[in-house]
This record gives C-alpha cells, sequence and structure tokens, in this order.
C-alpha cells in the first residue's frame, strides 16, 4: 500500500500571495499543478480588514455577487456589494481575477493579500439523501473535503448528508442567514473534554462542551437548535488523507524548544488554537508568507487584524515544532492545542522519493 495517495498537494490546496491593483488584479497559483478554486478564503495583510471567504456551492466564479462570509465575524452572508464586479471578474482554471472596481478591501492599490484554496469539485454539486435533511454537496474524496448546504429544521436528532465517504475529523458550521457564531467542532481531536468539543472560529473563547454532535462515513448531526441547524446553513468538512492532511491535538511546554508535532508531511498551512484558554487566537501560518524557518508572520481567523509578527514554529519535512516562549497561543505549558494543517509535500510520495527540508 502506498503511503500517500496524494503525490502533488497542490492539485487539491495551494497558498497564493497578490498585491491589490485597484482594478484588473489577475491572481494565478504558482503549484504544480493548476487549481480551480471552489473554496477561497481571502485576507488583507496590510491593514485591518475582514477575511472574506466563497465557495462555488454558493455562486462563486459564476455570479457577480458572490456571497460571502466573513470567519472573524457573527455577520450573515452579503452578496449585495458587487465585489468581483460585471467586467473581468472570475474564477479561473489556476486562479481568480477582481473586476474593474476594488471593493471589501479584496483589490485596495498597494495592500498586500494572501489567498488560501481549496478544491472541491469543480462547482458541480449533487442532492444528497444520506440524512434526514436533504442538502447540497460538492465533494472531493481523494482531498477528504467537502461543501455541504442545507436548510436546517432546529431538530436535534436532524441529519446531514455530507459526500465524504469517511468520517470527518473536523467541521466548520455557520448559519448563513443570521449573525451567528461560526463553529468548529473538533471534539475527537484528543483535547480536554472529549466527544463533542466545539469551538468558535469567530472568537478566542475555550472549547466548550457541546450535544448532538455525531458524525458517520455518510452524516454528520448538528449540536440541537439553531444556530448550527436553522435557517441556512453551510459546512465546511475535513478528513485526514495520509501524506495531505493532518488534525489533531498537542500538549504545550511554554518553551523554545517547543514539542514535535509528526504530520507525515512538509505543511504548506497550519492553523493552531489553544483548546483550554480563553484569549488564544486562531494562529494561522504558511510558507508562502514565510519561506524560511521558524515561521514569524501570522494572520488571526478570528479578527481582522493586519499581519503580525512573532517566533512561532519550525516547518519541517514530516511536521512542525513548536519554537513559542509565549505565555499565550500555540504552546501554552500544559494545554492541550488543536491544529489542523494541509501539505505543500508528502514526507514520501508513493514511488518512495522523499521530501526535502526547508
Amino acid at each position: 500500500m502506498p503511503y500517500t495517495n496524494i503525490d502533488d498537494p497542490s492539485v487539491h490546496f495551494q497558498v497564493e500571495t497578490y498585491t491589490g491593483a485597484g482594478a484588473n488584479t489577475s491572481v494565478t497559483f504558482s503549484g504544480n499543478s493548476d487549481l480551480k478554486p471552489d473554496f477561497l478564503w481571502l485576507k488583507n495583510r496590510t491593514a485591518g480588514y475582514a477575511h472574506a471567504t466563497f465557495d462555488s456551492n454558493r455562486n462563486l466564479g459564476s455570479a457577480v455577487n458572490a456571497p460571502f462570509l466573513e470567519p472573524n465575524a457573527t455577520s450573515a452572508e452579503n452578496s449585495n456589494q458587487n465585489w468581483w464586479n460585471a467586467t473581468n471578474y472570475g474564477i479561473n482554471t489556476d486562479g481568480f481575477q477582481f473586476g474593474s472596481v476594488s471593493e471589501h478591501n479584496l483589490n485596495n492599490l498597494g495592500s498586500e493579500y494572501v489567498a488560501w484554496a481549496w478544491k472541491a469539485n469543480g462547482g458541480t454539486t449533487s442532492s444528497n439523501t444520506d440524512g434526514t435533511i436533504t442538502s447540497t454537496v460538492q465533494a472531493n474524496q481523494d482531498a477528504g473535503f467537502s461543501i455541504v448546504t442545507w436548510t436546517g429544521n432546529e431538530n436535534s436528532s436532524a441529519t446531514v448528508g455530507h459526500g465524504l465517504g469517511v468520517k470527518p475529523d473536523m467541521v466548520f458550521f455557520k448559519r448563513r442567514n443570521a449573525t451567528y457564531n461560526w463553529v468548529v467542532y473538533c471534539g475527537q481531536l484528543g483535547i480536554v473534554g472529549g466527544n463533542n468539543m466545539f469551538a468558535y472560529l469567530n472568537l478566542t473563547n475555550a472549547a466548550e462542551q457541546g450535544a448532538g454532535f455525531n458524525f458517520t462515513s455518510t452524516t454528520i448531526t448538528p449540536t440541537n437548535g439553531a444556530p448550527t441547524n436553522s435557517g441556512l446553513m453551510l459546512a465546511y468538512c475535513f478528513a485526514e488523507k495520509q501524506g495531505y492532511s493532518k488534525f489533531g491535538s498537542y500538549v504545550g511546554n511554554g518553551n523554545a524548544n517547543g514539542p514535535f508535532i509528526y504530520t507525515g508531511f512538509k505543511p504548506a498551512w497550519i492553523m493552531i488554537k489553544d483548546s483550554e484558554s480563553s484569549g488564544d487566537n486562531w494562529q494561522i501560518v504558511d510558507t508562502k508568507r514565510d519561506p524560511y524557518n521558524p515561521q514569524l508572520k501570522y494572520v488571526q481567523a478570528d479578527n481582522d487584524n493586519a499581519e503580525g509578527s512573532f517566533t512561532m514554529v519550525d516547518i519541517l519535512s514530516n511536521g512542525f515544532k513548536l519554537r513559542s516562549t509565549y505565555f499565550v497561543g500555540p504552546n501554552v505549558d500544559g494545554h492541550k492545542t488543536i491544529y489542523m494543517a494541509f501539505a505543500e509535500n508528502p514526507f514520501t510520495t508513493s514511488t518512495g522519493i522523499p521530501t526535502t527540508a526547508r
């Protein structure tokens, strides 16, 4: 059996940086393979403007006013502003481009940006009847990622099909038509509290004990009532794939010689959150913004701050090592910290070729 079935992670996930031109900015991904994004997450690095996420279940690339959501906010999705503009906007076979205006601070003249992009199924969705509620699903089973939309019924035992074919390890929930928190299910990742644990992507709160979460290889059961099964709903579902993605937890030691976390690949992107402390941010690092160790440049998913800098991790050929000595953040002594990571290269390809260190 091969070590991994994903020799080139850039088929499924890529990071790109770009400089806003104020109009008609074209962004081309620089990975080994072309990637037409289905889930696109953008952040202004230069100034304190909100994150923005788009996906092709919700008309990314096929509508001028593709609705967006802000991971750092409770806001309902917004499609009232012409983010891409009718002229020259769009999603390309290997990137995206903005039209003749700058909106939502995604294309400001001279500002620096980062884009994170995942592939699902090229925008082709299907109706899924595996659950008690029919969902609209776009799945990439090879990479363990699906986008799921449905209309909730506030039934605590309702189930929704996710299309992955395996049990998801982490799920992001958001009610789209009302102001509610982003709920991140992370209950089986070894954090304090055990199963049914969740956190809020837009808040710094510690993880909490939920009720009603029940995931199988075919369905997700959101926690009872609003906001995770009420109104127009969205879920991003992730399942771990060897050599490509990893979801888990570790215990910090508060030391510059921090714990080593084995992922089985050289990470391209990592998001980290202390599960036990209130006040600790969701830290995001990637190798495109910071190609050398240690990783210094970070943005935080739970706020709209500009990019910051402090010593956080070293990226290694088979994982990452914590270097933070801060009393808050990704390496708090004795605290369990959750993480999710996606690969730049597998540690060893399916034909036995090892990756190189940085």
